[in-house]
């Protein structure tokens, strides 16, 4: 059992940055796909981006693209999402997600979730 622990939400002006943090417990992101996904308010969750462990793929929602980068830090068992040149529009809950390393864009391929974290961007 993955328990995911996700950190590094939090409040920032648009054009701001942030960079979200998944740790797991209980077993490691080897040979597991890790997403990252959000629901914003009244919405939704929608899939934001990916990392397979095999070949360590990436990839992402064209809303994203070019803003956002998702990377693995193996020996510290986390998962990280750098956001830059964030908008209003991206103010959600992130949630992140590990699956078999098939998973892709669907929530249902991914297994275990953690409990969320707060993005806001103000205008």
């Amino acid at each position: 059992q993955v328990h995911l622990v996700e950190s590094g939400g939090g409040l920032v002006q648009a054009g701001g940055s942030l960079k979200l943090s998944c740790a797991a417990s209980g077993g490691t992101f080897r040979s597991y796909a890790t997403g990252w996904f959000r629901q914003a308010p009244g919405k939704e969750r929608e899939f934001v981006a990916a990392i397979r462990w095999s070949g360590g793929g990436t990839y992402y929602t064209d809303s994203v693209k070019g803003r956002f980068t998702i990377s693995r830090d193996n020996a510290n068992n986390t998962v990280y999402l750098q956001m830059n040149s964030l908008k209003p529009e991206d103010t959600a809950v992130y949630y992140c997600a590990a699956g078999s390393d098939t998973s892709g864009s669907y929530m249902v391929e991914y297994d275990y979730w953690g409990q969320g974290t707060q993005v806001t961007v103000s205008s």
